[in-house]
């Protein structure tokens, strides 16, 4: 009987141990420099390392796509992931006004927003049926700009012969709205499609195409200044819950100072990702404001797409509109 107990309290140490550990799955390579979705995650761990926890960062790609994450995520055999906002979009479609074109100035607009909206309560309502909650959106870097490999642009009508690559029907519909087409391309597929012809850009963030070795095709970026490239932090529900109280307060404040270090970090990347483009030799067409206006206005129909309730994109420009 003393055998049988000691046995019991050591494979409950270990489980302790073992569920102890928050795996976090990247998105990214580990590069403070060009990744803020890296950023957000490094100070993450290391905010949760200060408080006694044990963190294991999972390499991008390491525990599958986008959609065996979610997965594991749900079932509880990983704790954090770093994941396209689609993910959550998947759940609940309201995520998806982040994406709106020029809906937000700047992350903090978009922060006032989230907050004054109550967005993650509403968003974490309708997780919890997958055992998921959101908890935060992480700027991969600055706003996203025209990518393309030959043609240079500085309005849609640059862009009317082009075929760009879209991460979904939304995005398609944006480059209808510009006069322009689209294609959904898995991430993985992009630099074949770019070579060969397949496609002739995409719109992202410009640390992009350095961050993944694509400047010898890539020549042209367009600082249009878009949607702010993101990613949906999401954790297992199951998870968090089972926290105790001291290391789910720890979790919180690590979200908080995981924010902190990524906004910080945006204010310098939204000068150093566009010198980090010339330095590879891409061209850079800085746009003015009135040329940023001819996309905004050109956006317009976007807001009418049926990927949103027509009342969910109005709550999205009233918040937006009241918490410039």
């Amino acid at each position: 009987m003393k055998l049988k107990a000691l046995t019991l309290a050591a494979f409950v140490a270990m489980a302790s141990s073992a569920s102890a550990e928050v795996k976090i799955a990247l998105d990214s390579k580990p590069d403070l420099e060009t990744s803020g979705s890296y950023n957000w995650a490094f100070a993450f761990g290391n905010a949760l390392k200060e408080a006694g926890m044990d963190v294991r960062e999972m390499p991008r790609g390491s525990v599958g796509n986008e959609a065996e994450k979610f997965d594991q995520v749900s079932t509880g055999l990983l704790e954090v992931s770093l994941s396209d906002v689609r993910a959550v979009a998947q759940v609940d479609p309201f995520i998806y006004g982040v994406r709106l074109p020029y809906i937000f100035e700047n992350i903090a607009h978009m922060d006032r927003a989230m907050a004054a909206g109550d967005v993650y309560t509403r968003i974490n309502e309708t997780l919890a049926e997958q055992d998921a909650i959101l908890l935060a959106l992480a700027p991969l870097g600055p706003a996203s700009g025209v990518i393309t490999t030959t043609q240079a642009v500085r309005s849609p009508a640059d862009m009317a012969s082009l075929r760009m690559r879209a991460l979904d029907d939304a995005q398609i519909a944006m480059y209808q709205a510009w006069g322009s087409s689209g294609t959904i391309v898995p991430w993985g597929e992009v630099p074949a499609g770019l070579q060969t012809g397949v496609i002739d850009g995409y719109l992202n963030s410009p640390f992009i195409p350095v961050m993944f070795g694509q400047t010898d095709f890539i020549k042209n970026f367009a600082d249009a200044d878009v949607i702010w490239p993101l990613r949906a932090v999401i954790a297992s529900k199951g998870w968090y819950d089972g926290l105790s109280d001291t290391d789910r307060a720890s979790v919180d404040a690590a979200v908080e100072t995981a924010d902190a270090a990524t906004r910080e970090w945006l204010s310098e990347a939204s000068v150093n990702g566009l010198l980090a483009l010339e330095e590879k030799g891409v061209t850079v067409q800085r746009l003015t404001p009135e040329e940023r206006a001819v996309f905004r206005e050109a956006s317009l129909p976007v807001y009418d797409s049926d990927l949103m309730t027509a009342e969910d994109t109005a709550l999205w420009k009233s918040l937006s509109d009241d918490n410039r």
